[in-house]
Formats: C-alpha cells, structure tokens, sequence
C-alpha cells in the first residue's frame, strides 16, 4: 500500500485534490503482486501563466518510478503523470520477463514484486546501442561549444573546456535555455 506525500506550490492542496492524486496513483498498485511499503511523493505547482505541474516519485526496492507533466489542467496533469508511471512499469515488466526466459533463469529478485504475468509492449524500444561514434574534442569556451551544439542541430555537444582542460558537455533543455555539465 503507498502512502501518499502531497505538497503544493502556489496551490492550495484541498482534499479533492488530495482524493483525485490518491485515487489515480493507487491504481499503479494493481501492477505489483505485493505492494510494497513506499511513499508516493507528489509535488503540484501552478504557475503564473496557469499552466500546471505534476512531479512524482515513487521509491521502490529494485526501481524508482518518477514523472513529470505540465498543462493547463491540474487534473489533467496528474492523468498523464500516471499514464507515464503506468508505461515505465510495464517497459520494466517486460524487460524483467523477457530477461528471465532469455536466461531460462528463475526471475530476477526485482521481478518478485511483479504480477507473474507477462506484459509485451511495442511502444518503447530496447535499449540497444546501434551506432558507436569517436571523436576527438577541441578546446574551446562553452559559448563556442553552444555555437558548435546549434550549427550541427544537436541537443547536446561534447568539448574539452579551455579554462580547465577537463571534458564538459552542453545542453539544451527543456525551457529553452542551456545546460552546462563539468567533470572532475
């Protein structure tokens, strides 16, 4: 059985509110055979443009469940956070299953919190590496490395930082903006 963790930011977290994250993530629990004792933890956030944002998180013993939506509607927001946890259980169900009779192996430990049934989806790819690239990177500030990310179309560019001389990458995330990742 989950217990339920419900903060609000810039919201009011009523007991509708409150009843409707209940309802809607205590249907995730017809996935596991024997629920186990974890906490949901649920985040609402309402911004000024009264678009609305639903995070979740659901800490479990083999797997962390996590998702994250935004829309106009904070119901619909919580609908399509579950449709998203809903799609991660059955991707890892199916991987659990389809590991073991790949194997011939009694199912993993991690599948023992699973229903036995298997579950095949065709929605999601596996995780297959299918191209392998080298290169070689370039000293440069992360501004040119930002100019060289948006002149090649990429999300993401990988440089060797002048200042530091140590490996970093740029990002482009979701609201527009850039991300910049050192390493040690």
């Amino acid at each position: 059985m989950f217990r339920y963790n419900v903060r609000g930011e810039n919201i009011e977290v009523t007991q509708s509110i409150r009843d409707y994250v209940e309802k809607k993530i205590g249907k995730l629990e017809k996935y596991f055979t024997n629920v186990p004792e974890s906490t949901a933890h649920v985040n609402l956030k309402v911004y000024s443009d009264k678009t609305a944002k639903v995070e979740v998180t659901i800490p479990l013993p083999y797997l962390v469940l996590r998702a994250e939506e935004t829309s106009p509607d904070l119901y619909a927001s919580i609908d399509l956070v579950v449709d998203k946890l809903e799609r991660q259980i059955r991707k890892y169900k199916t991987k659990i299953n389809r590991k073991s009779r790949e194997t011939a192996l009694d199912t993993v430990a991690a599948a023992a919190i699973f229903e036995s049934e298997a579950v095949e989806t065709n929605d999601e790819p596996d995780l297959e590496i299918v191209r392998t690239k080298r290169l070689s990177l370039k000293p440069m500030d992360s501004e040119e490395a930002v100019l060289q990310m948006n002149m090649l179309g990429h999300n993401f560019f990988i440089f060797e930082d002048s200042e530091t001389n140590g490996t970093s990458i740029v990002y482009r995330r979701k609201d527009g903006k850039y991300g910049l990742i050192e390493t040690n």
